[in-house]
């Protein structure tokens, strides 16, 4: 098959354009007009060449041009509304990939065309990408396909990712101000040890071997921040290297993980975070049907951090050999006596669902408490930083200014 652009009117007569796949043009028109597409043109897309083919490939799969969030909750409610309006889901599908602007997310849609075109189900299809649609998407999906509830079940994603997307964006924007004061600290710093210290330098060494300890840290700085800083950006991109690669392996990213959310601040945000994260997948989830154990295996996997995957799988094993939920959470040390208490009075009475929703509200008002007191919490981490900064600078400049006037007053 080869790529056709088209440009043509839609049965209201608005005009569409975009881009389908076909054996030939007659074949592209027939398909177009099947959807209720009168064509006006159509022509062969201009074809990657052989040489940036393996370049976009590699691209892709580090990431680059990747779907977001934003668009991934776009297409969800996208979805629902066709399944909604009871229009065919190939017919629905195909207008969405004419509208797609993203073009991994374009190209992944229509290779789930050509799946449901062979007869795949739209989860197998959609599991053909696992980089941009996740686990949990997927099992919701099946669910509602095998339970005639998809309509449902898109609504649930779209709701769920529109919620995860609206966290990462306050979690991003609380962020923004500590670091911008960091790098701004380090540009001055250096900005102070390679170009105001030196103008000193040949005063301070007239001092001889008087020079003040913090004044001879600071000139060494200095000296190794002009002459060796090749050797320095190559120790440090080593020590990169060498930790970044000790996090890939399963031992470090679980030690990573859990030394994250052990950090003041930013760890028991991070702790809240990945807690409503889990409560809120766990309600969609168990909303939608998905059994219990494969819920907890594929949130074990989803959660984002290892060291709370893995008590999410002691948590499925405790479930496994018969314990109730509630009490498999009290095991673990997952949750606070309150939502321990909630979720066992949602299995008491049936409404696990929606104490299990209640429980990701309860966490996403703590982390929204959080962020908003986020940078009232940092400012005073950021104040003593820059108060020891300045006043190592301010040792280091004026200490041996005090030692000459000192020398000076003693010879006269």
């Amino acid at each position: 098959m080869s790529q056709y652009v088209y440009s043509g009117r839609s049965a209201r007569g608005e005009p569409v354009s975009g881009s389908v796949e076909g054996d030939s043009e007659d074949a592209v028109a027939a398909r177009l007009q099947q959807d209720g597409v009168t064509p006006i043109s159509i022509a062969a897309s201009a074809a990657v060449s052989v040489a940036s083919a393996p370049l976009t490939e590699l691209a892709r799969r580090m990431g680059v041009g990747k779907p977001k969030t934003a668009d991934l909750v776009l297409f969800t409610r996208q979805m629902y509304t066709i399944v909604k309006s009871g229009i065919p889901l190939l017919r629905g599908l195909r207008g969405l990939v004419g509208s797609t602007h993203n073009i991994v997310l374009r190209q992944a849609l229509e290779d789930v065309l050509r799946g449901l075109e062979t007869g795949r189900d739209l989860a197998t299809s959609f599991g053909r990408h696992p980089e941009i649609f996740p686990e949990i998407y997927l099992g919701i999906i099946s669910v509602g396909e095998a339970t005639g509830t998809l309509e449902a079940a898109f609504m649930r994603l779209g709701a769920y990712l529109s919620q995860e997307r609206d966290l990462q964006d306050r979690v991003k924007s609380a962020l923004r101000y500590p670091l911008i004061v960091i790098l701004t600290i380090a540009a001055a710093i250096g900005v102070i040890t390679t170009f105001v210290i030196p103008r000193f330098a040949p005063l301070f060494r007239a001092l001889g071997n008087d020079i003040p300890l913090p004044t001879r840290i600071i000139m060494g700085i200095s000296e190794i921040a002009r002459h060796d800083w090749y050797w320095v950006l190559a120790v440090a991109a080593a020590l990169f290297g060498t930790v970044r690669a000790y996090v890939r392996t399963a031992n470090g990213r679980l030690r990573w993980h859990a030394l994250l959310l052990r950090l003041p601040v930013i760890g028991p945000l991070a702790h809240q975070a990945i807690l409503a994260r889990l409560s809120r997948t766990l309600s969609i989830a168990v909303t939608a049907g998905m059994p219990m154990l494969e819920t907890l295996t594929i949130i074990a996997r989803v959660c984002g951090n290892d060291f709370m995957g893995q008590r999410m799988l002691r948590l499925r094993d405790r479930v496994e050999r018969g314990e109730p939920l509630s009490r498999a959470a009290a095991g673990v040390g997952m949750f606070p006596p309150l939502v321990l208490q909630m979720i066992a009075v949602g299995e008491e009475t049936g409404e696990l669902p929606q104490l299990l929703d209640e429980v990701a509200g309860f966490y996403e008002r703590e982390v929204e408490f959080a962020l908003s007191t986020l940078t009232s919490a940092i400012e005073p981490i950021l104040i003593v930083v820059v108060g020891a900064m300045v006043l190592i600078l301010a040792l280091g400049v004026f200490l041996p200014m005090w030692n000459m006037i000192a020398k000076a007053g003693a010879g006269h």
